[in-house]
């Protein structure tokens, strides 16, 4: 049975900047959304929001659906990632409190895109994506629970 990574990210917009947090993966400095897995008994919204207040300390909420994106990693891990994004007026102060985000940062679409530090192609195709202006609304994504 295909049993792929459930993952949501998000991109976060304020004055013409995006949030990226800073990783290290295998002792390289990474970039990428605000992102993590979809644990048991959660929402995808509710897994967006969990996951920025651990990787950026602000308390937000996606308001759009950009995208799903199916993916397999160069190590053969596949993942199908929701991808979602949010607008704040201002360039908010951030406080990590996920141990593995070293901190975050406020740049310009131009200085992902440009950057050699992306955690994984999907970085650059998210800030793409957000660019070409496509947006869902969150009730596309419908959860049953028994």
């Amino acid at each position: 049975m295909f049993t792929p990574h459930i993952t949501v990210a998000c991109v976060i917009h304020a004055q013409g900047r995006l949030l990226v947090v800073e990783e290290r993966v295998d002792g390289a400095v990474t970039l990428n959304q605000p992102a993590g897995h979809l644990e048991a008994q959660e929402s995808l919204i509710d897994a967006m929001q969990r996951e920025i207040l651990e990787e950026t300390g602000l308390t937000l909420s996606p308001e759009h659906l950009l995208g799903v994106h199916q993916w397999t990693a160069k190590d053969g891990t596949p993942f199908i990632r929701f991808l979602f994004s949010c607008e704040v007026a201002a360039c908010l102060t951030t406080a990590p409190q996920d141990d593995d985000i070293d901190c975050c940062h406020w740049l310009t679409p131009d200085e992902i895109l440009s950057s050699d530090q992306l955690r994984s192609p999907l970085v650059a195709e998210s800030v793409t994506l957000w660019q070409s202006g496509q947006r869902y609304p969150l009730t596309v994504l419908n959860w049953f629970v028994q």
